[in-house]
């Protein structure tokens, strides 16, 4: 099972992602529901580095990725947008394939 838990601030800002797991939807390498969700992650990533250059501070390794926005560029615009179309993203494939992913949203102190 992958899960994924998208985390919102005390100003009710997102701020991180959690991704842990694998979705066991096929054979490794050709699991098209896993790639999915770590294209989205993927993109999330690269949109916030290169595009918003964001300072992230990310943790990545086979089956988990963690990844948090600064405090001080969390009500920038294109850093909003990209988080929220990730969180998006990947709701609608846990909607679709409720046996393999799970979403999740959740509330962080900082």
């Amino acid at each position: 099972m992958l899960e994924v838990t998208f985390y919102e601030d005390g100003r009710q800002r997102l701020s991180s992602f959690f991704a842990t797991g694998h979705a066991d939807a096929g054979v490794h390498g050709e699991d098209v529901v896993c790639a999915a969700v770590s294209a989205v992650l993927q993109a999330a990533r690269l949109g916030l580095e290169e595009y918003e250059r964001v300072d992230l501070a990310v943790e990545q390794k086979s089956g988990n990725m963690r990844l948090t926005v600064p405090e001080t560029r969390r009500d920038d615009e294109g850093v909003r947008a990209i988080l929220a179309a990730a969180a998006l993203s990947v709701r609608q494939i846990a909607a679709q394939y409720p046996q393999h992913v799970r979403y999740f949203s959740g509330k962080i102190g900082i």
